[in-house]
């Protein structure tokens, strides 16, 4: 890839990066495609009915849609929702009937994540270099209050890499069981395309520090990882197969175990050896 080329958030000239060097917030509602405004504004109201403002702080909206990069009918919908208290049983039920209702009525969208947190675990100062910057730079506000305000401006930095990935080698057995266990092309798809999107994350944040940047472009993120591994050919390969997979997922076993049997163990070994464990959380 060229030093000219789109990150997807800004220009590689820039890195995506302020002018003050502080990672610069990728999404605005500015940017919704056209295609993309009714499901923006339909999330927006069935968040609204759905809590009322004594247990909803905040909400937003993350990923291709705020980004401007969303395709219809292959992009899914991704909403952060900042509560007034940990959710309960009762929050995540209310949570999964957006994710249905939304899912069903709109064709410009494959699939709705809902993430909650409370108000305070995002800012919290275990959290500050996790889901605080997560919150900060990848989010973009939907409803209430901007919570980013109480956190600071972030920089690509050793340690934000250990904070945001340093647990990878926790997700694997997870991963395996829920490979073993699938039955359908539709679970297949889904758990390719989350555990695609989070190895090429990773890849990126265990070299985002010497590339002094940050991009969320999946083929960026490939690539830049390419530059700091040109010696291992098949490891390049299969970030770019995962960055693929990440954008339209896939039902196929054999990239599923690829993915999860020798890329994963491979990069949660070489991300523990660069960067540490991420520091226990309560």
């Amino acid at each position: 890839m060229s030093e000219s080329a789109s990150t997807g958030t800004g220009t590689s000239d820039d890195r995506g990066l302020s002018p003050d060097g502080t990672i610069r917030r990728e999404g605005s509602l500015s940017r919704v495609p056209v295609v993309f405004a009714p499901v923006v504004e339909a999330a927006r109201a069935r968040i609204t009915e759905a809590f009322d403002g004594a247990r909803l702080h905040s909400a937003y909206i993350y990923g291709s849609i705020p980004r401007g990069t969303a395709v219809p009918g292959v992009s899914d919908l991704d909403l952060l929702l900042a509560l007034r208290a940990e959710p309960t049983e009762a929050d995540r039920a209310a949570a999964r009937t957006i994710e249905a209702e939304l899912d069903s009525s709109f064709g410009q969208i494959d699939g709705v994540g809902v993430l909650l947190a409370a108000a305070e675990t995002l800012t919290s100062t275990f959290e500050r270099n996790d889901l605080g910057f997560f919150l900060a730079c990848l989010c973009t506000p939907l409803l209430g209050e901007d919570l980013a305000a109480r956190l600071p401006r972030y920089r690509p930095t050793p340690l934000l890499a250990r904070e945001t990935n340093g647990d990878l080698h926790l997700l694997l057995p997870r991963w395996r069981r829920r490979s073993a266990e699938a039955a359908t092309d539709a679970e297949r798809r889904s758990l390719s395309r989350g555990v695609a999107r989070r190895l090429v994350r990773s890849g990126f944040t265990l070299v985002m520090p010497q590339w002094g940047g940050w991009t969320s472009d999946l083929t960026e993120s490939a690539e830049v990882f390419a530059r700091y591994y040109p010696d291992l050919p098949e490891r390049i390969e299969q970030m770019r197969t995962a960055a693929r997979t990440g954008r339209a997922p896939s039902a196929d076993p054999a990239v599923l175990a690829t993915l999860i049997d020798d890329l994963a163990p491979w990069l949660a070994a070489e991300y523990l050896a660069v960067h540490g464990k991420k520091a226990p959380r309560p």
